[in-house]
């Protein structure tokens, strides 16, 4: 009997079992692609679920040791370090992002002298030291670039100092990228890496975490300097810069509605590219989930091939630890 309306290709052999499947997937995730972001705060023994983000944790810098051995453990090769700093050390000048003793270089210091191996990833910006929630300098109501930029780079200093891998800027200050990379090379922190976040948009995806952090502006927004959610070409613009300036790394935030400048920002540089699952995306599958209405492993795992789907070779996200232990099965 002919069956001339189909061709001799049936795509569906290649679907018909879960071995097959596994066999001519053509994107893997891997623990090794994932770097999970840590929220250190003050004290001594103290672990505080993040309202907003179920299942997340800020950590005191001892009880960060025990979460960083975890992640170690399953096979993830980075963290990425932000600090919630108390309202009575923030300023308008980042006085204590510079504080050598501060609870940023300390976390640093801790992580590489336990786990010497594991690749410290810190964030330089101003928002968790600026008592105006911004990520720059505040003046008459405007947020000062290059005065801001300075700072910025003295903060990626005092990270490399304490022992960093890789400084994160994730302000979009025009042009500190190539200030920081200066003062690194100035200060002999020539193997310093820079994960630049090149395309980070003024996004509402970011809410959960803010409460994270207490970081959230005190006034206005940061339209002026995070990106404008229209726009693909200027993302691929500022990755350009980015990469011309000295990163080693790009970044594209957030990550799922974000995942056509993925493969924009892929397709124009020459380096790795990172995106950032962040907090409202974490809380949203979480939230689903906890209703009944989705599977949360499932839609875990599908939001995270996306980005490898889309282009980017290493993933920012609260759902490390989970996947990797997935993936280990």
């Amino acid at each position: 009997m002919s069956h001339s309306q189909f061709p001799y290709s049936r795509h569906r052999r290649l679907r018909s079992s879960e071995n097959i499947r596994r066999m001519a997937a053509e994107h893997h995730l891997l623990p090794r692609d994932f770097i999970a972001p840590l929220f250190v705060m003050e004290g001594k023994n103290r672990k505080e679920e993040i309202p907003s983000m179920p299942g997340y944790f800020r950590f005191s810098i001892d009880l960060m040791l025990t979460e960083a051995e975890e992640i170690v453990s399953l096979g993830i090769p980075s963290v990425l370090l932000f600090a919630k700093v108390p309202d009575e050390k923030k300023d308008n000048k980042g006085t204590e992002a510079l504080n050598p003793e501060g609870l940023m270089q300390q976390a640093i210091r801790a992580l590489k002298e336990q786990f010497p191996e594991l690749v410290v990833m810190t964030d330089v910006a101003l928002d968790p030291y600026s008592s105006y929630g911004h990520d720059g300098i505040v003046e008459d109501g405007q947020i000062l670039n290059d005065e801001s930029a300075e700072l910025l780079a003295k903060m990626a200093v005092s990270h490399a100092e304490a022992g960093a891998d890789f400084v994160a800027p994730s302000d979009m200050m025009d042009g500190r990228i190539l200030m920081i990379r200066e003062a690194l090379e100035e200060m002999g922190y020539v193997n310093t890496g820079i994960m630049s976040y090149s395309a980070k948009y003024a996004s509402s995806y970011y809410g959960p975490f803010r409460d994270a952090l207490d970081s959230a502006p005190g006034f206005g927004d940061k339209k002026t300097y995070q990106m404008d959610p229209s726009n693909v070409t200027e993302a691929v613009k500022e990755a350009i810069s980015d990469e011309q300036e000295g990163a080693d790394i790009i970044m594209v935030k957030p990550g799922l509605p974000y995942l056509d400048v993925v493969r924009a920002v892929k397709e124009s540089v020459y380096l790795p590219v990172s995106v950032y699952n962040v907090s409202g995306e974490y809380a949203m599958i979480k939230a689903a989930a906890n209703m009944g209405w989705i599977d949360e492993e499932d839609a875990m795992m599908e939001a995270l091939i996306s980005f490898k789907r889309a282009g980017a070779d290493l993933i920012a996200t609260y759902f490390a630890k989970d996947a990797a232990r997935l993936l280990q099965k």
